[in-house]
């Protein structure tokens, strides 16, 4: 097994990723919340992410989330995501950077699969 550095360029977190987990899984594990989570099965895109920099290999994807061209372009979903190398990304799903936008004067918080907006301006 060997392990590679993840960057979410988004919140500027760093963290490991073995070859044999997918980006999203490997940062659940550490309890890290750079990417957004949802189905974690490929279908849903809420963990949809631009790889910037690194290799990587990929899993099966819904099409309705990620079009070939995209695909093509480096775009994918982190929960199929498999780095060979060290790797940049930039959060691209339906969440953008769930835990530290700022939306409307609230923070973006995700639960449920599903975003809303928090006015309540409490830091969490």
């Amino acid at each position: 097994m060997t392990y590679f550095e993840v960057l979410v360029e988004d919140t500027g977190q760093t963290y490991r990723c073995s070859d044999t987990r997918s980006l999203l899984e490997s940062m659940e594990m550490i309890g890290r919340s750079g990417l957004p989570i949802g189905c974690r099965n490929g279908g849903c895109g809420v963990c949809k992410v631009r790889v910037i920099s690194g290799g990587y290999t990929t899993r099966k994807m819904s099409r309705a989330c990620v079009t070939v061209e995209e695909e093509a372009d480096g775009v994918g979903l982190a929960c199929r995501i498999f780095p060979v190398s060290n790797l940049t990304v930039r959060v691209m799903g339906k969440i953008v950077c769930a835990a530290t936008a700022k939306i409307q004067g609230g923070f973006v918080s995700y639960a449920s699969g599903k975003a809303r907006i928090d006015d309540s301006n409490e830091t969490r």
